[in-house]
């Protein structure tokens, strides 16, 4: 039985409700997050490092919590000193968890249970169970038995808050079976979820026999991107494929029958069949060839981003319309620098359409926008570039002997030389629409790194923060600003990792100024 037209009443007045209060919170959040920003920026507020702890397993950040010992310990990061937020009971290694992704209550729902209108870590074990953990007490609120059949390792989102993928390993088949020349049929699969509460799409595998030279496979946005060994990336509608090959609708909970064994979905041991298995060569609905298969979608209207697949066009980035592959006027993106790293590019976070190319001196901020008299073609252009502190390069390539002879050195330093102010890493951060950029220069033996807060808009130089701890740019690094705080996490040789914690301290009275200017 259905509920009652005042039921439904009353529902959707709770939604109406909700969604005042949504809006209402919106405005004042975007408020106190403008105040937030001019404090952050203001000359007199400096950033502290209020703790530094080592590890020897992988530290994670997501969202003010940080999590060590695979996830079995988080740590808040919101209050003025890190405090411990909860701490699971040791497991095997067997047990350990292996990947997470933070899930957060989304504004104006109406959810089944009291529990879930709090943060949840969807987390992936090393033992194949799906776990959704309470992100403030680390209590186990639902868990799901994936399968046997294959070893699951990698979490992300296909719809983020939304839709989750659960990709396994790559089946490299035994060691027998490859030296008798037998090949493995199935690649990988992929386990997608709807969250909260938590329901199967489907899983699906990726067989060779259909996907010849296959050597990856994800799915983003509704999208399977497969990508093979000549360079080729292919884009598959995932619903399309849902709907034509969809074996059988498997329920989580549920009885049912495969292979002759019955069983409970989602319970161990019967686990979750593949239930999506793709007889038929599908449509793609887009491809292109692209070197190491790098591609990219983005922009308003929507474009791509490629390199030309050839080695020695390594470097070379091409901004092509997705409608037809016509390359966009100035697409050809080339950053002339000899460095030992590579230069990036990517479309920009904040979904303004633009794109960032970073280089070891420079970050340029390109713009797409519509020719002038064509508004069926495209152009780039540069919306604005930063650039490195850098003393002039010729001055320092001649020198004066104590004769008054001068003499010119030889020599061609790479543009991500250690004893210049080289760009590592280019975040947003996009509460407080700010780009932060990671500048490191050797000086003597150690280096010393500095954050930088641009404006988004234009560019320009807000805020320079120095990292206390020293920088090796043999290691491996990570850089978190997060609204109030600053985190760097490295890792150093034999798996040492450490973590250091930056709090922003600002003046109270110019604190009390600037609130009282928002009033």
């Amino acid at each position: 039985m259905g509920p009652t037209p005042k039921a439904n009443v009353c529902r959707r007045l709770s939604r109406r409700t909700l969604g005042f209060f949504a809006r209402d919170a919106g405005v004042v959040q975007r408020t106190n997050l403008g105040i937030l920003r001019e404090l952050v920026c203001q000359e007199s507020t400096k950033f502290k490092n209020v703790w530094t702890t080592h590890s020897k397993s992988p530290i994670a950040y997501e969202r003010g919590r940080i999590y060590f010992d695979n996830y079995r310990c988080c740590v808040s990061s919101v209050a003025s000193e890190p405090r411990k937020l909860y701490e699971m009971p040791k497991c095997s290694k067997s047990e350990k968890i292996e990947d997470a992704l933070l899930w957060e209550c989304p504004v104006g729902e109406i959810l089944p249970n009291p529990s879930d209108y709090k943060s949840s870590l969807i987390a992936l074990t090393a033992h194949n169970w799906l776990l959704r953990i309470s992100a403030t007490t680390g209590e186990i609120l639902e868990k799901i038995y994936l399968a046997s059949y294959c070893k699951f390792r990698y979490l992300s989102w296909d719809t983020p808050q939304e839709v989750i993928a659960v990709k396994s390993a790559q089946n490299k088949g035994s060691a027998m079976a490859r030296q008798a020349g037998t090949q493995q049929p199935v690649l990988l699969y992929l386990a997608v979820f709807r969250v909260l509460p938590f329901s199967l799409v489907g899983i699906l595998e990726i067989n060779k026999k259909v996907f010849a030279n296959v050597t990856d496979a994800t799915l983003s946005h509704g999208i399977l991107i497969v990508m093979y060994s000549s360079g080729l990336v292919r884009l598959y509608s995932f619903q399309a494929i849902i709907e034509q090959f969809m074996q059988q609708k498997l329920d989580l909970g549920c009885a049912c029958s495969q292979g002759g064994t019955t069983g409970t979905v989602g319970e161990a041991p019967f686990g979750i069949p593949c239930n999506v298995k793709i007889t038929d060569s599908p449509s793609p609905l887009f491809e292109v060839s692209s070197l190491e298969n790098a591609f990219q979608i983005g922009g308003h209207p929507w474009h791509y981003i490629i390199t030309p697949n050839k080695k020695k066009q390594k470097g070379v980035f091409h901004i092509c319309a997705l409608k037809d592959n016509s390359l966009a006027k100035n697409g050809i993106q080339e950053m002339e620098c000899c460095s030992l790293e590579s230069d990036w590019i990517y479309f920009h976070p904040d979904a303004s359409g633009r794109i960032i190319h970073v280089g070891p001196n420079q970050v340029k901020v390109l713009k797409l926008s519509e020719v002038e008299n064509d508004s069926s073609q495209h152009q780039i252009s540069e919306d604005f570039v930063i650039w490195a502190n850098r003393e002039d390069r010729n001055e320092n390539l001649v020198t004066v002997t104590a004769s008054g002879r001068v003499v010119k050195r030889n020599v061609n330093l790479l543009d991500d030389d250690p004893e210049q102010e080289t760009f590592k890493i280019v975040d947003y951060e996009d509460e407080l629409d700010l780009l932060s950029v990671v500048a490191v220069t050797q000086i003597d033996a150690e280096g010393k790194a500095h954050l930088d807060f641009h404006c988004n808009e234009y560019g320009t130089l807000l805020k320079s923060i120095p990292l206390v701890e020293s920088w090796d740019v043999t290691y491996s690094h990570e850089v978190y600003f997060d609204r109030d705080l600053v985190l760097h996490i490295e890792q150093k040789p034999n798996r040492v990792f450490s973590c250091y914690v930056y709090q922003m301290v600002c003046d109270p009275g110019e604190e009390e100024d600037i609130v009282n200017r928002k009033d």
